[in-house]
């Protein structure tokens, strides 16, 4: 049996050993969290979960463990966001989550300030291991509208698509959000952004975070964080997105790795597009790069601006609201383009590939 710390240390080299990683800290603060987010027994079960969906007499066959009970323990960690619950039918189903994007997100109903005073100080540890791999966790959806028709827009690149077809919507507050104003450094910006999505109906209606909204709803709340001027943001893949985050530069964990930590940007999201601006139309009003660039690609040069390609993420941010329309969106060459992997176990296999982890176990 292993002693407390010893659990926690085995959850911690699971979740370095899952393709999105969890890497360790020289004064051991990944510990700390995990100790304020799981109990030791809550530990020993996570350790013994997969990436898969399972039923608790799945797991319980597998593992040898007790049938009793077990239901009730998975749902409780579903709801404390310790693993991923999942109901379907009569049925519940359980699989782990990795720390990002996963257990860190769904402590939406349990961060504290002191968990997010502990994460705040983890962040750089992950952010510099975690951007440094790839396939990148996420990817950039342009402003819709400041696409032009010339070009060849795929359905992955296109947020309509990813509303269309979805059945189901969940708006949450974001964590990144929630931890800032918990240390005293509030954002200016709406806090409920955090859009989830699900390809089948009454999906969110068990949640234990946030409010089930429409379709209609949600193009309504995309709208109104571009004209918050948030980032839309959802998983680097071409099929099954789950999520469209809506993002800052002063809270949100990939843009403060840009802004903060250094980080080239095109390391850290998946961006298909960058911003160009005609320098002869452009007026100087600044507007671009002093309200609508979450990631400072936007320089000022010879009373004129003028964007930096590889700061550029393509958002399409400061297009929409340039008033002379001196900027548009440019699509990337095809040797420039990372194509996203297709499904999320694609995304894990390449991902544990090139890190050099071997995670079979755990599939």
């Amino acid at each position: 049996m292993d002693t407390h710390d010893d659990v926690y240390s085995r959850l911690a080299r699971i979740l370095d050993t899952l393709p999105n990683g969890f890497p360790p800290s020289a004064d051991g603060v990944e510990l700390e969290l995990l100790k304020k987010i799981f109990t030791p027994r809550e530990a020993e079960l996570f350790c013994d979960m997969r990436l898969s969906f399972e039923t608790a007499a799945q797991v319980a066959q597998r593992t040898g463990r007790p049938l009793a009970g077990l239901e009730d323990e998975l749902i409780r960690m579903g709801r404390h966001g310790q693993l991923f619950a999942l109901p379907f039918g009569d049925s519940w189903y359980f699989k782990m989550l990795p720390w990002v994007f996963g257990i860190y997100e769904f402590q939406l109903n349990r961060i504290d300030c002191e968990m997010a005073a502990l994460a705040e100080r983890y962040h750089p540890v992950y952010a510099r291991r975690f951007f440094a791999d790839k396939p990148q966790l996420m990817q950039v959806l342009p402003i819709e509208e400041t696409i032009q028709p010339i070009h060849n827009t795929l359905p992955y690149e296109k947020v309509s698509a990813l509303i269309d077809k979805s059945q189901s919507f969940l708006v949450n507050e974001c964590i990144c959000k929630k931890e800032r104003g918990l240390l005293d450094r509030p954002c200016d910006r709406p806090l409920e952004v955090c859009l989830a999505l699900a390809p089948v109906p009454g999906v969110f209606d068990t949640s234990p975070t946030g409010r089930v909204i429409t379709r209609d709803e949600a193009y309504r709340l995309l709208k109104q964080t571009e004209e918050a001027g948030l980032v839309h943001l959802t998983n680097n893949l071409q099929n099954g997105q789950l999520f469209i985050c809506n993002c800052c530069k002063c809270c949100c964990g990939p843009l403060r790795a840009i802004n903060e930590l250094g980080i080239a940007a095109w390391d850290v999201v998946n961006a298909h597009y960058f911003a160009r601006i005609d320098a002869e139309a452009c007026i100087a009003c600044g507007l671009c790069a002093q309200s609508r660039c979450q990631v400072g690609a936007v320089k000022e040069e010879k009373g004129a601006y003028q964007v930096v390609p590889e700061k550029c993420i393509g958002c399409g941010l400061c297009v929409s609201t340039c008033p002379v329309e001196a900027i548009g969106l440019v699509h990337k060459e095809p040797g420039m383009i990372a194509e996203p992997p297709i499904t999320e176990n694609e995304w894990f296999e390449e991902r544990g590939r090139l890190r050099g982890v071997d995670f079979s176990k755990y599939r």
